[in-house]
This record gives C-alpha cells, sequence and structure tokens, in this order.
C-alpha cells in the first residue's frame, strides 16, 4: 500500500527548517541530507509517545526487515542533554534493537514539546499505526497541554474537526470499555452508540454484549433506543367503593360468618371500561364450610 502524504501541515512541512545541520557534541556530523547514525542506548523514549500497543507479529516482520535491508527510514528524535529524545519511529527503533543493532540512523531537529507530539502523532497517523483510543489520547495531550482547539487540532492532523470531536469524546467512556476499543474487539460506532447511555455499568455490561454475541452497530442502536423508552405507566384506575366503607362492610360479614371476608370493589379504568369486584368467604375445614353455606342458607344435603 502507498504512503499516506499530505495528511495535515505534512511531516515535510513540520519538520522544514528544524534539522540540525552542525556537528553535535554526542553525535557524529550529519550527511547533506541532515541523517546522521547514533548509538541505540543514547536514544530514550518520547513520554508523549501516543502510540501504546505494538503488535508482536508486525514487530517480528519489521525485525526480519532491518536484519536484511537496514533502517530505510531515519528515526527523529531531537537533543536532551547529553542524550537524544525520541520523537518519531518508536516501532524502528524497538526492531532495531531486537535485530542487535548498535548505531541507528537519525534526523535530529530543533523543536519544542508541542511540535513533537504533532510529529509524533501525524507519523502513526500516516502510517495507520494508532488505534482510536491512542488517537483520542494524543489529541487531548495537545488540548490540555497547549491549549489547542478542536479547530486548530483538525488543521495540524489533516482530519475534519467533527472527527477531532467525536473520537475525544470516547475518552469519557468507562475504562473497561476504552480498553475493548483499544484492542479492536468493538469500533468506534459502537463507542460513539454507548456514550448515549447515561449509567457506566450500564455502558460496561452492554460493551460485553457486543463482544460475546458480535452486535452490530445498528442492533445496538435499537437496544439503547428500547432501553430509553419510559416504562408504561400502569392503567389509571378509580374504586368504585370507598376505603371506609369496604372496611366496615368487611367487618360486619365477618361478624356474621364469624371468619375472615374479603372484598375487592369493582374498579373504574381511565377509559371508563369496568374491573369486576369479588367477595371472599373464608373456612378452615369441611365442618367450617357446612355452617358458613346454612348460614348463607344453603343445605349440604342438597349439594
Amino acid at each position: 500500500m502507498a504512503k499516506k502524504i499530505g495528511l495535515g501541515r505534512g511531516l515535510d512541512a513540520l519538520i522544514q527548517d528544524k534539522k540540525v545541520t552542525v556537528p553535535l557534541p554526542n553525535a557524529p556530523a550529519p550527511d547533506s541530507s541532515g541523517i546522521t547514525n547514533v548509538s541505540i542506548k543514547k536514544i530514550k523514549a518520547n513520554p508523549m509517545q501516543p502510540r501504546r500497543m505494538f503488535r508482536t507479529e508486525a514487530l517480528n516482520e519489521l525485525v526480519a526487515s532491518i536484519r536484511e535491508h537496514g533502517i530505510l527510514q531515519p528515526l527523529l528524535v531531537r537533543q536532551k542533554e547529553s542524550d537524544f529524545e525520541l520523537i518519531a519511529g518508536e516501532r524502528r527503533l524497538r526492531a532495531a534493537a531486537a535485530a542487535e543493532l548498535m548505531e541507528v540512523p537519525v534526523i535530529v531537529l530543533d523543536i519544542g514539546d508541542q511540535d513533537a507530539l504533532e510529529i509524533a502523532l501525524i507519523e502513526n497517523l500516516q502510517r495507520d499505526d494508532l488505534n482510536l483510543m491512542e488517537e483520542a489520547e494524543g489529541y487531548r495531550e495537545l488540548a490540555e497541554k497547549f491549549g489547542l482547539t478542536q479547530e486548530e487540532i483538525a488543521k495540524r492532523v489533516g482530519k475534519a474537526r467533527t472527527s477531532v470531536a467525536n473520537t475525544l469524546r470516547l475518552l469519557d467512556l468507562p475504562a473497561p470499555v476504552k480498553k475493548l476499543i483499544e484492542s479492536g474487539q468493538i469500533s468506534a460506532g459502537h463507542g460513539k452508540v454507548l456514550l448515549s447511555v447515561e449509567i457506566d455499568f450500564e455502558k460496561e455490561l452492554l460493551a460485553q454484549r457486543i463482544v460475546r454475541e458480535g452486535i452490530s452497530v445498528r442492533a445496538l442502536e435499537k437496544i439503547v433506543e428500547k432501553m430509553k423508552k419510559p416504562a408504561k405507566k400502569p392503567r389509571a384506575e378509580k374504586t368504585d367503593l370507598p376505603f371506609d366503607y369496604i372496611r366496615n362492610l368487611s367487618e360486619k360479614l365477618h361478624q356474621h360468618f364469624g371468619t375472615a371476608v374479603h372484598i375487592n370493589s369493582t374498579k373504574t379504568l381511565a377509559n371508563g371500561k369496568k374491573i369486576k369486584g369479588s367477595v371472599q368467604i373464608d373456612y378452615y375445614n369441611n365442618e367450617d364450610l357446612t355452617r358458613v353455606l346454612e348460614i348463607l342458607g344453603i343445605s349440604s344435603d342438597d349439594l
């Protein structure tokens, strides 16, 4: 696949006039293109490196390529005291160390923290090396540490402002959900839908369902939409007899029959429909039933 070019300001624009072309105290003089070789041991990790995940298989392939052909594209570094800080090319640096190289080709830049982070972000974005959460963390770093607006970030990395905004919103997801996006188990589309769920625990449960059941983004939207629908309200109803009347009547029937009598009044729904009532007389054995029937004027001999 051809390498993407022209992303945002582009790496060429970012490093224009930033190359250090004079001999440095701790490195050989650069050649006409600004490339010099420095010891791997003198290159320190970039604390602002947006990329955190490195696929073992791809790294092993790069190690084999470096052993065969060497490093074809120099790393970008800047001088930090007596050593160098990596700006872009961490995967190449790791592979070079695994290939047991003693030195690597670098271009030394004279830049500040903001340009260093921008270059690291753009180089990784051009290579499709960042997952969405790493990309979001990089944008947040530019916003919080350097005060850039979403519009300014978008111009620098060659993305639409809405794309930057949507990516940044993923940082609001619970940590377990972000890890699933980071590992590629669920997509940014899933994450965007989950953001509309209010309770974090429900977001996590839904994310687990996505992985377990292979739920599509469209299907997830329907699930979330259904969750948001308010529960059906119980039907409005009105008891036809006052509570005190039922209580007094139940007491009189209790005295009359010598056992508990339960009365459920008829009810009228909001739409005018009637719900039937009931009268329940308790008895405790056959003799008690016979006694109740006799009070009602019914002889067991007639049954």
